[in-house]
Order: structure tokens, then C-alpha cells, then sequence
């Protein structure tokens, strides 16, 4: 039986392709080289058969069709190539009928699974099903799997403009959920530009899954195009780092992947040669499952070290919980034992919302970024209970008071100086033991008052800062009491580096249900736009997403606004534009040195957002700011208050 000849349009009017004029067409999954000769229509294959170039983009010279690649010729109507040659390339019929041309093939085969299917399978099997990145021609093959995947409503894809931007919104998508997202890139420059954002979310501990393409197995080592060995160049950062080849289990590699990201709170990463992305797999292959795979976590610490770190609590009249970004899965718990021991909760930077301020236990942020609520607390304190925090400079919790550790990580526990009291257990468990242990048997004051009365001086102190003027703009002071006024509950806020950063931590109150996501360890300026994409792609449009930026930080990935618009992600961002690198210019000045190199040539961000599709705002008045905010907090859409703020005034 004859298989069936199926007629695509190809070409709405013949007058499309001039005589002598070669055109690349696409029809079935396939591209075709069309071409106009001797008053006749043609139909090649598009690859030229000794380097795969595309005809379609050669040109017809002295009546023989060039390959645009390496100039060999074959004739633009029967493929064959002159001197009687057998390296031809195959024709197929063509029509020119009254509404176009017409090119006849064979019913398409239906779609046998590949080494991509399999993975991508598994991958969603195990929750992982939100993904950043670029497509690009040496990670084709896996990305067709995606969106084979993507078309059933099965995993959600975001093209970007950056890879740098795609690994940062992963590892934002990690800090905020604990679940992985993936990050995706071509061989090379793709590749290593993912790099900033897995070491992110490796120094924060947020698990994340890094996907890259690789050139052929066959060229490996010869320094072929855009070559890289990239399992030694991610070796540092990748707890989980391998290439995957033809014989390998696949669907086990995956799965040993994500268990790794997921486990550690690690990076794991799987590059995939181009020719095994597309390699056909056994059709009864079946991906794997998660479950009986990953044992619980909630481990609970030894009882020795636990009794310890009672007998500790019962004296303490002036006990205070300190809670790090570790804790923040598990705050139920730690505010319950906070009420039943009347005692304040103070966060790290990193930890801040995880109680908001108007908690009547909420302390505050502590250490450089901080208020001056959580450092008296600290001082004044006899007892530190430390929950999920890692004694950071940046944080300056004392050594100088009792304290008990909890945390997963035994590495985290006394990492450096020594501890009175070491938990190593999972933080809800602990607490939850520490509570029922407790009841009834504590002799704590109740701290409350002081509280109430520390934050009316720190707040007194704070609208008196607000009459301070200076001679370029609103303060960032004015900027954060406008957003204490009318920043949204329950917002996701993600913070970049800097001044921005500082007056941030210590200016914004917040709110209920309020998440905050930073690039803590690492520090990286240019976080805080594509985290924000990395959280609305967790939330979605349950939660309100906040990016707040300095000038410097924002314009490093400034055209992922274009992503932002694409798929109409809602994400505010307030950028303080002081027309310089703020914090570097006071460290130059703290170290006494001259300011040197850190002032910027900015555009007008609103104007350019505006002309990106967003919504754009400039304020240059702190009397501008609520309506500017109320006004994009509103929006449906990306939006972009920029503020021109007063560099002195943080």
C-alpha cells in the first residue's frame, strides 16, 4: 500500500520568488529550499548534505544553486550536483496552484520518545515544572520535549532575555518555595552566563535544577564551536553535575538530579550533548516517581542536647528568638512559642517579614540593615534562641550571650565561633518539642511593653529623618514610609543590593504575609527585577510581586522589563535612581579614598519602561509619591515607579 502524499501552502503567490531566486520554506516540522528556475518551481531539501548549510539561503550562480556554507553546486530543479556526483540532495513535488504554491509530502510519522521525553517526564514527576531560559541551537532537541510538555498544560516555560536573568528568577523561585525551578541554556555563553545565579542559590541554600545543551559527543575535545566543558566548568558550584550520554539510565539520572537539589538545597546540573537530546528511547520506558524516594525531614535532635537546651530556657528570664531565612517554613510554630514565652522575634535580613512589625512580638531586623528595636532587645537579652540563621558579619548576632542553635545543616551549627547549645534538628519539630516541654515551667517576663515602647522611639526617630531635605529629590526614607503606607499584604517583595537594599531592611515595616527574597550570601547587584520574575512565576497573580532597585542594580537587566511585558507579569518595581553607585562611592569614602568611578549615566527609566509596554512613572517629589505608587500597585501589568532620590539621604 502506497503511503499518502499530504499538500502544504508553502507560498501564498508565485510572484513571491523571482526567477533565478532561492527562498527557505517550512512545512511539517521541516524547512525546504524553494526555488524559481528556467520559469519552473522546485522543491529541495534544505540541508546540503556535507555540512548540513541551508540552501534555502544560497543563491543561484551561473545557472547551479550554491551552498551558502562551503559553495558547492547543485542544480536549483533536480538537487544533483554537477560532474556526475552521487551527493545529491532530495527533491519533493511541487504544485503552483491559484491560491500558491504547494509542496507534497509524505504523512508525517508519528512521534517516537526520545532521551528528552523521558527526562522532562520525570522532571514533572517530581514537581518540577517551571523553567527559565533561552532556546538556542545546541539545546533543540530537549526543547522541543518542553514544549511538547508545555502544550499539554504540564510544565510553564519563560523565554528570557539574559541567562543570568533565568538563573537568578530559578533560584528566587527556589528561595521562595523551596521546590526547584530549572534554568536552560545553549553550550558556551549560555551556559556560563547562568553562573552568578547558581552560586545564588547555592550560598543561599535554595535547590535548583540547571539544564544546558552541548555541542555534539563527536566533537567534544576538538575545540569545536562554542565548546565547553561544563561539567568541569559548574564542578565548583553544582553538588550534582553530569553529562548525560546514549547509554545512560535517563529517566534515573533526573531523578538523582532533582533528589540531590532537592535534599542538599543545592544546585544539581545535567548537560545533554545535542545528538542524546533527540536519540530515541525504548517506547515502554517509563519516567520516574518521587515517591519512596526522599525520606522525611523532620528529624528531631538528640535528646542530650535537647535537654540542654531546656534546662536553659527555664531560667531565662529574657529569653529572645532569632529567626534566619532557614526558619521561614516554620513560623507558626516559632510564634507560638514566642507568645507562650512572651518574648520578641528578631529576623536577619534575609528573615525580615517572616513576623510582621506589627506583630507585638515582632523585634525587628537585626545586624547592618537593621533597626535599632532589635538591637537594644539583643543587648539587653539573657538568653539567644537561634532558628535557621547562620551568624552572618552582615547579621552581628552577638557571641557574647547564651545562646542554643537549631538547624538542619549540622555544617550551619557553630560555623563560627562556638555555641552554647547545638540542635541539630528539623526547626518545627524543635520548637514544637520546646513548647510542649515548656508549658507551664517558664519564669520569662513578659516583654511586650518594651517592645511597644522601643518602637515608638524608633519610629519617633524615623519621622523625624523625613524633614530632613536634601538637594536632589525624596529621601529613601520617604520612598519606604510611602510603601508602609500603601504596599499591599501578602506581597512578595524581592530586594537588591545597596543603599536600596539598606534603608529597605530598615525603613519598611512589614506587613502580613509579606515574603521577602534578597541574594544574601553572594550579594549580587541585579537580583532583585529578575527574582521578581522568578516569584510571580511561583505566586502568580494570587500575590502581589515588588521589586525594589537601585539605578546601578536594575539597569544590569534592564530588558528583562520586555519578558516582563511578554507575559504580562504584574510586578512593581520601585527603582531609587541616585545617578550613582551609592554604597561604593561611602565605602570609598569609609576607607578613606577618593570617590572614584561610581557615578552613572542613566536614561529615564519611566520613558523607556513606557516604551517597553509597561507602565512608567517619575517621581521627583516626595508629595508624588502615593499617587505614582497607588497608581502601579493598581496596574495589571509590569509597571516602574522610578524615583529620583537624594544619594546623602539613606
Amino acid at each position: 500500500m502506497s503511503e499518502k502524499i499530504i499538500w502544504h501552502k508553502v507560498l501564498e503567490n508565485p510572484s513571491d520568488l523571482p526567477e533565478g531566486r532561492v527562498q527557505t520554506v517550512s512545512a511539517a516540522h521541516k524547512t525546504f529550499c524553494l526555488t524559481h528556475y528556467q520559469g519552473k518551481f522546485a522543491c529541495l531539501d534544505n540541508k546540503c548534505p556535507h555540512q548540513g548549510g541551508p540552501l534555502g539561503e544560497g543563491s543561484i550562480e551561473k545557472g547551479l544553486l550554491r551552498c551558502p556554507w562551503h559553495g558547492w553546486d547543485y542544480d536549483p530543479l533536480t538537487g544533483k550536483p554537477p560532474g556526475g556526483f552521487d551527493d545529491g540532495v532530495e527533491t519533493f513535488p511541487v504544485e503552483v496552484r491559484k491560491d500558491g504554491i504547494y509542496i507534497g509530502l509524505l504523512s508525517e510519522p508519528a512521534h517516537e520518545p526520545t532521551v528528552s521525553d523521558l527526562m522532562v517526564e520525570t522532571m514533572i514527576n517530581w514537581g518540577v515544572e517551571v523553567g527559565f531560559g533561552m532556546v538556542g541551537h545546541s539545546n533543540l532537541g530537549f526543547a522541543d520535549a518542553i514544549r511538547r510538555k508545555e502544550a499539554e498544560g504540564k510544565i510553564r516555560f519563560f523565554g528570557i532575555r539574559h541567562e543570568g536573568a533565568a538563573s537568578f528568577a530559578a533560584s528566587a523561585y527556589g528561595k521562595l518555595t523551596g521546590k526547584p525551578a530549572f534554568c536552560f541554556a545553549i553550550a558556551g555563553p549560555g551556559s556560563t552566563n547562568m553562573y552568578t545565579g547558581l552560586w545564588d542559590a547555592k550560598v543561599d541554600r535554595a535547590p535548583l535544577l540547571a539544564l544546558t545543551g552541548q555541542v555534539a559527543s563527536q566533537v567534544l575535545g576538538t575545540g569545536n564551536f562554542q565548546e565547553l566543558d561544563l561539567v568541569q566548568a559548574f564542578s565548583s558550584v553544582a553538588a550534582f553535575n553530569h553529562r548525560v550520554q546514549k547509554g545512560s539510565q535517563h529517566a534515573e539520572l533526573m531523578s538523582l538530579a532533582i533528589k540531590s537539589a532537592i535534599v542538599k538545597r543545592d544546585v544539581a546540573h545535567l548537560t545533554f550533548p545535542d545528538e542524546v537530546q533527540v536519540h530515541k528511547v525504548d517506547p515502554e520506558a517509563m519516567a520516574k516517581v518521587p515517591e519512596g524516594r526522599v525520606a522525611s525531614a523532620k528529624i528531631a535532635p538528640p535528646q542530650e542536647a535537647f535537654n540542654q537546651a531546656i534546662t536553659m530556657m527555664k531560667k531565662a528570664k529574657r529569653p529572645v528568638i532569632i529567626t534566619g531565612h532557614g526558619a521561614r517554613f516554620h513560623m507558626p510554630a516559632i510564634i507560638a512559642l514566642a507568645e507562650t514565652l512572651n518574648c520578641p522575634i528578631l529576623t536577619t535580613f534575609k528573615g525580615k517579614g517572616q513576623i510582621p512589625d506589627a506583630h507585638p512580638l515582632a523585634g525587628g531586623v537585626l545586624g547592618r540593615s537593621g533597626t535599632p528595636v532589635a538591637s537594644w532587645f539583643m543587648n539587653e537579652c539573657d538568653l539567644l534562641l537561634v532558628l535557621g540563621a547562620s551568624f552572618s558579619k552582615h547579621t552581628g548576632i552577638t557571641a557574647k550571650k547564651p545562646t542554643i542553635q537549631v538547624d538542619f545543616d549540622p555544617m550551619a551549627l557553630a560555623k563560627f565561633h562556638e555555641i552554647d547549645c547545638l540542635l541539630w534538628g528539623e526547626i518545627s519539630v524543635t520548637v514544637e518539642q520546646m513548647q510542649a516541654a515548656l508549658e507551664n515551667s517558664h519564669h520569662t517576663e513578659n516583654q511586650r511593653a518594651q517592645l511597644a515602647e522601643r518602637w515608638r522611639i524608633w519610629r519617633a526617630e524615623k519621622t523625624r529623618r523625613l524633614l530632613e531635605k536634601g538637594v536632589r529629590g525624596p529621601s529613601s526614607i520617604a520612598v519606604f514610609d510611602a510603601m508602609n503606607r500603601l504596599a499591599p499584604e501578602r506581597a512578595v517583595l524581592c530586594v537588591d543590593v545597596g543603599n536600596n537594599a539598606y534603608s529597605f531592611g530598615r525603613y519598611y515595616e512589614s506587613k502580613t504575609g509579606n515574603s521577602f527574597i534578597m541574594s544574601g550570601y553572594l550579594g549580587s547587584i541585579g537580583f532583585a527585577f529578575p527574582a521578581a520574575m522568578g516569584a510571580w512565576a511561583a505566586v502568580g497573580d494570587s500575590r502581589p510581586v515588588i521589586a525594589v532597585a537601585g539605578d546601578g542594580g536594575f539597569a544590569q537587566y534592564l530588558g528583562e522589563i520586555t519578558t516582563a511585558v511578554k507575559y504580562n507579569m504584574p510586578i512593581t518595581l520601585i527603582l531609587l535612581n541616585n545617578d550613582e553607585l551609592g554604597k561604593i562611592s561611602k565605602e570609598q569614602r569609609a576607607a578613606e579614598l577618593d570617590v572614584w568611578k561610581t557615578s552613572l549615566h542613566n536614561p529615564n527609566f519611566a520613558d523607556y519602561a513606557r516604551s517597553c509596554g509597561a507602565l512608567g512613572f517619575r517621581v521627583t517629589e516626595a508629595s508624588k509619591l502615593d499617587e505614582a505608587l497607588e497608581a502601579a500597585f493598581g496596574h495589571q501589568g509590569p509597571a516602574v515607579v522610578e524615583v529620583i532620590t537624594d544619594v546623602k539621604l539613606i
